[in-house]
């Protein structure tokens, strides 16, 4: 729609863009004021708080900065990233954002990993008209509620990652279940969907227990014991990271997972299954990121740029996403003509369609949301580690609900 898609073509290293998409981030400057100096992208992240996903996703950054400047830059201009930390705080995040706009002169801002933080920089947007580009924040608000002209999200959210899990949930046929999840704007919205999902199709369900944990700070034996209590049918999980590695290695010496089957969100993601390593959950439904065997062309030659430039290391989702924030940036000012202004990219980034390794998304112009897929599978162990098998993708436009319901949820222009 509009915008030729950046193709990815095998090769190694940084020359695998295929000729299609170098023509088109190297075509004619746009104008003499166009050609001059840099785009700066103010890039603002929990750096620190959420290092296991969030230093793959710098890298997953800069490898695309790298290849967009190798292939001439957008319009004779090159990419320029400044990062900072706002320390899982959303009042620093505002203030970090207004002096990435005030004295670094940034020209987009791009970031937020936890979904608080997404919602005060999209406040933020918002209230100064600057363009902003949510890169993995979950909370469906970004979006529905709290959606507005100068925000669009990258990552699947909550409620498309919940209901890509909700049709394995049901094939369980299980009537009784327990849920557990971080007590925050993420945690949250992940059960308001499952549950809401699970009661439209399967009548009669119950849910007997919800556990509630202050992020971070998992009680993991009251938490395991309080579930085993209410005898559950299922387990519906989304916690991850530490609180995460606590549930599993809890509940795997209570016998908690034995005969009860567990649906999980996030797990799948090598960032929060490696750590398991032998102890990994074996049977659990989850959402992830099968790097390891995806074998689609274009996924590869991601996979081969990115150990190119830094080694033979794995990957981490975060790292596809980064990658996928850059070039999504770098598609939008190419849209726009080159120009950076809040109001040019909104428009641009309306129904725009890039390619990524996971396959063409499109940012949907009623929502701004991207359609972006969900892997879904099962955990096993391979060489004493979990893997994602058996999975599928899910395209992420499936996984959004009608356009009325979307109008009724996202606040009037």
């Amino acid at each position: 729609m509009g915008l030729p898609h950046l193709s990815v073509a095998a090769g190694p290293g940084a020359r695998w863009l295929a000729a299609a998409g170098i023509a088109l981030l190297g075509a004619a400057p746009f104008g003499s004021a166009g050609a001059q100096g840099t785009i700066k992208i103010g890039e603002i992240n929990s750096y620190k708080a959420q290092p296991m996903f969030l230093e793959a996703y710098k890298k997953g950054m800069h490898l695309a900065v790298d290849e967009v400047n190798a292939a001439g830059g957008i319009g004779g201009r090159k990419l320029e990233l400044v990062t900072r930390d706002d320390n899982a705080n959303p009042g620093e995040a505002v203030r970090l954002a207004d002096e990435l706009v005030s004295r670094e002169r940034v020209d987009i801002l791009a970031g937020s990993f936890l979904s608080h933080i997404g919602l005060a920089l999209s406040d933020y947007a918002k209230q100064k008209k600057r363009f902003f580009l949510a890169s993995e924040a979950l909370t469906d608000k970004i979006t529905w509620h709290n959606g507005n002209a100068y925000t669009y999200r990258l990552r699947s959210s909550t409620h498309m990652l919940s209901s890509a899990l909700v049709p394995e949930a049901l094939k369980l046929q299980k009537k009784r279940w327990a849920i557990v999840y971080p007590n925050y704007e993420y945690g949250q919205s992940a059960v308001d969907t499952f549950k809401k999902r699970m009661k439209a199709q399967q009548p009669g369900i119950e849910f007997v227990t919800e556990q509630a944990a202050p992020l971070g700070k998992l009680d993991a034996g009251s938490v395991a014991q309080a579930i085993a209590d209410a005898k559950p049918d299922a387990i519906f999980n989304a916690l991850f990271g530490p609180d995460l590695a606590k549930f599993v290695r809890e509940g795997t010496t209570r016998g908690l997972f034995k005969s009860t089957p567990v649906v999980s969100l996030l797990t799948g993601e090598p960032e929060y299954l490696e750590p398991l390593r032998d102890e990994a959950p074996v049977g659990w439904i989850v959402t992830g990121y099968p790097w390891y065997s995806i074998d689609t062309p274009a996924h590869k030659a991601f996979v081969a740029a990115y150990q190119a430039k830094y080694g033979k290391e794995d990957l981490r989702l975060g790292a596809l996403i980064g990658y996928d924030t850059i070039q999504s940036l770098a598609a939008g000012v190419k849209r726009a003509g080159g120009k950076t202004d809040a109001e040019s990219l909104a428009k641009a980034f309306s129904g725009l369609q890039v390619s990524t390794p996971d396959g063409p998304i499109e940012y949907r112009a009623i929502d701004h949301q991207s359609t972006l897929g969900v892997y879904v599978g099962k955990i096993a162990l391979k060489d004493g580690k979990g893997v994602m098998v058996d999975y599928r993708y899910v395209p992420g436009d499936t996984l959004l609900p009608p356009e009325a319901e979307v109008r009724a949820l996202r606040p009037a222009p």
